[in-house]
């Protein structure tokens, strides 16, 4: 085996740091914190041959001008260290953490997984105690907390920034820093709720991808925007019936919702460097307007098409020869749009985000646990692939107006197993009943928790209150994150300046969507290879973008779970 030797015995120090050996610290370990060699540490400390490292001892670290990788020299295999084979889904995080080791100090001994581990690798470990050669790590890692990997430099104070956990609770949840300090490379144990602005990736808190800096010169994009304002059935005469129109929902005022989120993130990208031409099409919700907009404008410039907003237009438009080689963009509708050429899928679909669903009930719930499942006549399907996954499940079905009959809940409740309800429904009427009946039944002796495979716009009625989701920790998967009530950000605050109202959640999914279209246009410089960037969120929405033969789907989501008045994200 090879490992790196930093600087080369003919240099000449430019100065000494002292350093004072701690308890449990190695010259392995010094030696790969000051990037130096045994050799060059021994040089500088003779008693260390003479009675070995010693805690509270302190050495004269020889610091050179400069790191230069070059020369490779044998790590010596010895009794001190042993073969482990690289086990399923093991990482060299989990493994540096599971030995009480750094990153560092574990690729120092196998230079060959600077750039990745895999399963079934032989590397060298330091000797397990207790345990046989190549026998599996016991883990000390637990998923209910997250991990966080020390950077160069970094101290109590900027982690506390960064995460904010004090060193206070850094110490408590991890002992050896007591006698280590902090390390870089080194694997810190933090509270599951703190990630600050990271996010968390197999319980490691990783930081986001940020694609807006990555901009570094000038990127031009021309833009074709297609929104069913229908202009020509306003009445611009009447200034009344025209406010009475734009004040009720309908596909004037969602299209100008959306326009507004556009606009917005092109201004905000233009201060970065983007310049961005956009033409814009009112479709009228008609086919033949669509025919119109295609047979006589140029989209020969054009990098990508937004919309139709409704997805029977936005097939239609898919299937036209003129276009059929530009990326067409279905921006705003949960309802599945045909997959055909050129054709990126933006919103997450009903059917990934009820999978991811079944994947989390399917690992996180207790067979032995009393599963209640709730569907209504429009959910028998998902009804019976709950119950493939939880034979042993109680179904409760509603009466036929959708309503539960409290005695019935009462009945099939325990207060001897913590009760899982399983909610599958759309209708307004049906939730309601569900999580009132539900939070009431929920008591220091009742414990009763609800979920739900799907969470469709329903649930954004005003009249299901907060509190009583929040009791129930009702949790799912969706395609948005909502931003806090009543804490107005950097990006809501300008929307506020420029439009004179707070955004809606159609302008933020406009802001979302074109901030990331436009990003990723200007990393890639190619749509086709979209889905070679990774993950990305904004405001209220997370990009993941996965190829479908020639066609892409977005494929970022969110588990959430409502605490208290609050929503907050789980590990998936």
């Amino acid at each position: 085996m090879f490992g790196i030797l930093f600087s080369t015995a003919q240099e000449i120090p430019v100065k000494f740091l002292s350093h004072k050996v701690k308890k449990k610290e190695t010259i392995f370990g010094i030696t790969r914190k000051y990037n130096i060699t045994e050799t060059q540490l021994n040089d500088y400390n003779p008693l260390l041959k003479k009675i070995g490292l010693r805690k509270r001892m302190v050495l004269r670290i020889p610091i050179y001008p400069e790191v230069v990788e070059k020369v490779t020299e044998p790590v010596k295999v010895d009794d001190s260290t042993q073969a482990y084979i690289v086990k399923l889904k093991e990482t060299k995080w989990r493994i540096a953490y599971n030995l009480q080791m750094t990153i560092p100090e574990l690729e120092a001994l196998n230079p060959q997984i600077r750039k990745g581990l895999k399963e079934g690798q032989e590397i060298r470990v330091p000797v397990l105690a207790s345990t046989t050669e190549s026998e599996t790590i016991d883990p000390v890692w637990d998923s209910d907390y997250n991990y966080y990997k020390v950077l160069p430099k970094e101290g109590y104070y900027r982690i506390e920034k960064k995460i904010g956990v004090t060193q206070k609770v850094l110490d408590s949840l991890n002992p050896n820093l007591s006698e280590l300090g902090l390390q870089a490379g080194m694997i810190l144990r933090v509270p599951a709720e703190a990630t600050g602005e990271l996010k968390i990736q197999d319980d490691l808190l990783v930081e986001r991808i940020s694609l807006l800096d990555s901009i570094k010169e000038v990127h031009k994009i021309e833009l074709a925007l297609l929104l069913p304002f229908k202009a020509n059935e306003i009445e611009y005469d009447s200034i009344e019936d025209t406010r009475r129109l734009l004040q009720s929902r309908n596909l004037h005022t969602l299209s100008v919702d959306f326009y507004s989120g556009v606009l917005l993130a092109v201004d905000t990208l233009c201060h970065f460097g983007v310049s961005v031409k956009l033409n814009v099409f009112d479709t009228q919700n008609n086919i033949s307007k669509l025919n119109e907009i295609v047979n006589t404008h140029d989209f020969s410039d054009t990098d990508a098409i937004i919309g139709p907003l409704i997805p029977s237009n936005f097939d239609y438009l898919s299937t036209n020869t003129q276009v059929r080689k530009i990326p067409k963009f279905a921006p705003l509708s949960t309802n599945p749009v045909v997959l055909r050429e050129a054709v990126y899928q933006s919103v997450t679909s009903k059917n990934f985000l009820r999978k991811r669903m079944y994947e989390y009930l399917d690992n996180k719930l207790d067979r032995e646990d009393n599963i209640v499942l709730v569907a209504d006549s429009l959910s028998r399907s998902v009804e019976k692939e709950l119950l493939e996954l939880f034979p042993k499940a109680t179904v409760l079905r509603p009466e036929k107006s959708n309503y539960l009959l409290p005695d019935l809940v009462d009945s099939l409740l325990v207060d001897s197993l913590p009760n899982k309800v399983i909610l599958e429904s759309q209708d307004f009427s049906l939730i309601s009943s569900a999580s009132s009946q539900m939070s009431a039944q929920n008591s220091e002796l009742r414990s009763v928790q609800l979920f739900t495979t799907y969470r469709g716009n329903v649930y954004e009625n005003p009249n299901l209150t907060l509190r009583q989701l929040g009791d129930l920790k009702f949790t799912y998967t969706t395609d948005r994150l909502p931003l806090k009530l009543g804490e107005y950000n950097h990006f809501q605050i300008n929307y506020i300046k420029t439009f004179g109202k707070p955004p809606n959640r159609t302008a933020i999914r406009a802001y979302d969507f074109t901030m990331d279209l436009i990003l990723r246009k200007a990393y890639s410089s190619n749509f086709r290879s979209i889905d070679q960037i990774g993950e990305t969120d904004y405001e209220e929405h997370r990009f993941l973008y996965k190829k479908r033969n020639n066609n892409f789907e977005n494929t970022g989501y969110f588990l959430l779970q409502h605490k208290g008045y609050d929503i907050i994200e789980l590990k998936k």
